[in-house]
C-alpha cells in the first residue's frame, strides 16, 4: 500500500484527483473488505467484495500504464504484487 500511495502521489497534478484517487480508493476499499472479512460473520461476502476491488485496482493500473503515468517496470512490479495478493485471496475465498 505504501509503495502504491507514494507512486500515485507522483502522477501529474491533473490526474491526482482522477485516476490516482480511483487507485487509492480501490486500495482502501480492498483493505476495508479484508478487515471486515476477519471481524464479521459474513466472511465470504467481504472476500468477494475484496476481489472486486482488487480487479478494479488491476484495471486502473493498466490504464495508468497506457496513459504513461506508470513506467513499464513499475507496472510489472505492481502487477506481480497484485497477482500474488489475488492468489492468496482466491485461496481464502475457496476456504470460506
Amino acid at each position: 500500500m505504501v509503495w502504491l500511495f507514494d507512486h500515485t502521489g507522483k502522477f501529474p497534478k491533473s490526474e491526482r484527483f482522477r485516476l490516482a484517487k480511483r487507485i487509492d480508493d480501490a486500495l482502501f476499499d480492498f483493505h476495508k473488505s479484508l478487515t471486515a472479512a476477519v471481524y464479521r460473520s459474513d466472511t465470504r461476502r467481504h472476500l468477494q467484495d475484496a476481489d472486486l476491488h482488487l480487479n478494479l485496482l488491476r484495471a486502473y493500473l493498466r490504464l495508468a500504464l497506457e496513459l504513461k503515468y506508470t513506467a513499464p517496470k513499475q507496472y510489472h512490479y505492481a502487477a506481480e504484487q497484485v497477482n500474488e495478493i489475488g492468489k492468496l485471496l482466491g485461496g481464502w475465498i475457496k476456504k470460506a
